[in-house]
């Protein structure tokens, strides 16, 4: 017998594929910025950041007031290396995650998860949606 398939998580993949976007958390997440009629940019520029050579970290979403939001579904190892190196290189820039969930474990059998990372490192995090607070807060407003 098959084993049945959870068409939620495939589904939105695709569509935010169909939709321009690398995943469903993505497209959601670009659907309440322009509910809100917040404008942002999309993976529209690059930050140079190195180890042993220099590297290019895309940024998801850029907000008005100068917020950088990271949809995170799977947050790997090479991810968190890379932010906290683009982190330690830009210390001005306001990096925050968006988590499809910020409990899951950081790998199998750990005690730690997405969230006690971000705490400890210093990063803002939130689940499934961006906190209308952060719409809302004060900052560059050039970009």
């Amino acid at each position: 017998m098959a084993k049945a398939v959870r068409g939620s998580a495939m589904g939105a993949t695709s569509r935010g594929i169909k939709h321009g976007y690398r995943s469903g958390l993505e497209d959601r997440i670009s659907e309440q910025l322009k509910s809100l009629k917040v404008p942002f940019k999309y993976e529209e520029f690059k930050i140079k950041y190195e180890v042993n050579e220099v590297r290019t970290y895309t940024p998801d979403f850029y907000l008005p007031n100068g917020i950088i939001i990271e949809s995170k579904g799977r947050f790997t190892s090479d991810d968190r290396r890379k932010h906290r190196e683009v982190q330690v290189q830009h210390p001005l820039l306001d990096i925050r995650f968006v988590f499809s969930n910020s409990r899951a474990k950081l790998y199998k059998n750990a005690k730690s998860n997405y969230g006690d990372w971000c705490d400890r490192y210093g990063f803002q995090y939130a689940n499934k949606s961006i906190p209308q607070e952060w719409i809302d807060e004060k900052g560059n407003e050039n970009g």
